[in-house]
């Protein structure tokens, strides 16, 4: 059940400026249409329904006999059906994969497209001087659906502009030889093996195997001493599908996004933190070395994603003046236009979600991010006693709490807490994107805070480092703890910084992120509705698996200040998508075969 949508309030802040002609391929929800804008849109839009429309009707050909009889009877007599109707499983694979491609505008499969399609009007258009074929007006009516796809590709040509990958077409031959090599082989020993009719050569039960490959219907019936049963041809169909689909996933894909943080794009990054760090508690995430970065025309902004799974997943707010953010984010958004990539945002505070949502993008709610402001903060009252007693059962156990800069640190006691923290790390992966660092130790780091934590022996049990934000704010960064340790540990050492903070000019510290904290609390009102409750019902039973109310209730024991944080997206049918590629680059999904 997906989480109630926010309207977001829109603050203070500069309009957006007028999309440069670079950027004017932008999809049309981005962008106002002029007429001749508006009749090429619709002409690639209607490409995409045409595959659409026949990707179903092959599937139905496949599953239905009367109508895949009727199409055979059509293709084998003097009759012909239009592009791409052909009745089997591999041409609705086909179409259906084409539609996919042909959404995201890639070049590649419009050209791809033309090729198959054009030369087959041309072929219609001969076929139709003829008498035979003429009088009927099926024919007449293939040949104009034809031909108005053409056309329709041909007035759309210059919204397919999405780029592909250089090496896709050397990948695409590889998994073309290797794919039709494996599942040819199989196709042939399984017909071998079921074949009603003895004494066929090889030669003919692999032709045969290959034309069952393209087509279930009579194209492969030319050969008497090969008779497989029904399923059998089936099978080899649909691994002859298989693999054409895997061949045209090879040669379409998106490019993944290799071009990584340079170091002097951190330089740059850097300064913009310098100048603008305060306006975000996440900004410092931005220099994680597995995004890229892309800047404003002006340099004064710049947005950090990364690419997964063809998704350009944006962290955080721009970093950088607000008032050159739409410059950064419309580059942002023409980047993933050039290379078919779905853009999204992870995190994104409402002020940023506002001008987002003037691009186009749409907002909900993920969550809320617990805030202390140190002025506010006391362990006196009532609603402190459960922090206040825990804070005290363990500085009665004899553990104490160092906090340091890691410039502070020297080297071997750095090198000790970096083996402990990947010692009592949960799991082999690193996880977190938009709200970790990603790396504990690094020179570059010199400002971030360590929290060592010590039992009555000396021995360190725990740690905690928190990232810069702006001069006098601090963000979670990583929180590490030996497993035998005493109960509580982390919430003495959180509750040691807040009093000793003002230490190190710190007046406010942003702690972990609770999802869909509201739900969780407006849903344990009184008077919530049964959807209110329905919805929390579910995410607390999910909670048994992933920290999801418990890091809520974590966090409110400190009484923070709770700032909304948004999924921002261009397409509400993207959410599921885009919610694979973020469970993936936190490090909660893992693809086989990768760390």
């Amino acid at each position: 059940m997906p989480a109630p949508q926010t309207t977001l309030t829109p603050p203070r802040v500069p309009a957006p400026r007028t999309p440069s002609r670079g950027i004017r391929s932008l999809p049309t929800r981005f962008r106002a249409l002029g007429g001749d804008d508006r009749l090429r849109t619709r002409a690639a839009t209607a490409t995409v329904w045409y595959l659409r429309l026949l990707a179903v009707l092959n599937l139905a050909a496949v599953v239905s006999l009367p109508f895949r009889e009727e199409v055979h009877e059509h293709n084998a007599g003097q009759y012909f059906t239009p592009y791409l109707a052909t009745a089997g499983l591999v041409s609705a694979a086909l179409a259906l994969f084409l539609a996919v491609v042909m959404r995201r505008r890639k070049r590649a499969a419009w050209l791809f497209n033309l090729l198959l399609a054009g030369p087959l009007l041309g072929l219609y258009a001969v076929a139709l001087t003829h008498a035979p074929y003429r009088e009927h007006a099926f024919n007449w009516i293939s040949t104009a659906l034809t031909a108005l796809f053409v056309a329709a590709l041909l007035l759309g040509r210059r919204e397919f502009d999405a780029i592909g990958d250089r090496s896709n077409p050397r990948l695409a031959l590889a998994v073309g030889v290797g794919g039709t090599l494996v599942s040819g082989g199989l196709g042939t020993l399984l017909v071998h093996a079921t074949n009603k009719v003895g004494g066929a050569a090889l030669r003919d039960e692999i032709a045969y195997t290959l034309l069952r490959g393209i087509s279930v219907g009579p194209l492969a019936d030319r050969f008497p001493a090969v008779q497989a049963p029904r399923w059998a041809d089936m099978a080899v169909n649909t691994l002859m599908a298989v693999t054409f689909l895997l061949v045209l996933y090879a040669c379409f894909r998106a490019p993944r996004g290799a071009c990584l943080l340079a170091p002097e794009d951190e330089a740059r990054l850097r300064v913009l933190l310098d100048r603008h760090g305060e306006r975000d508690s996440l900004g410092y995430f931005a220099l994680r070395r597995d995004k890229s970065v892309i800047f404003s025309p002006s340099g004064k902004a710049a947005v950090a994603y990364r690419v997964v799974g063809g998704v350009s997943l944006a962290s955080g707010d721009p970093l950088g003046d607000p008032e050159a953010w739409p410059g950064a984010i419309d580059a942002w958004l023409a980047e993933a236009r050039r290379h078919a990539w779905t853009p999204a945002v992870m995190g994104a505070s409402e002020e940023a979600g506002t001008i987002y949502g003037r691009h186009g993008l749409d907002a909900l709610e993920l969550g809320d991010e617990a805030i202390v402001d140190l002025a506010d903060f006391t362990l006196d009252g009532r609603a402190m006693r459960v922090v206040r007693q825990a804070h005290n059962r363990v500085r009665r156990a004899g553990y104490t709490v160092r906090i340091r800069r890691h410039e502070d640190i020297p080297a071997d006691e750095m090198a000790d807490l970096l083996e402990r923290a990947d010692r009592w790390r949960d799991g082999a992966t690193e996880r977190g994107f938009s709200m970790a660092l990603g790396r504990l130790g690094d020179p570059s780091d010199g400002r971030c805070v360590m929290l060592e934590c010590r039992d009555a022996d000396g021995e360190p049990r725990a740690l905690l480092s928190f990232v810069p934000w702006g001069e006098h704010g601090l963000s979670l960064d990583l929180m590490r703890r030996d497993r035998a340790c005493e109960n509580g540990l982390m919430e003495y050492m959180v509750v040691e910084l807040l009093l000793r903070a003002r230490e190190l000019s710190v007046d406010r510290v942003s702690l972990n992120f609770a999802m869909f904290r509201s739900v969780f609390e407006r849903g344990a009102r009184l008077g919530a509705g049964p959807v209110l409750r329905l919805w929390r019902s579910t995410l607390t039973f999910f909670s048994r698996w992933w920290q999801i109310e418990s890091l809520y209730r974590a966090n409110a024991k400190y009484r923070p200040v709770w700032e909304p944080r948004f999924l921002l997206f261009a397409k509400s049918s993207d959410i599921p998508r885009i919610g694979l590629a973020s469970a993936r680059a936190e490090g909660f999904l893992t693809l086989p075969g990768r760390s």
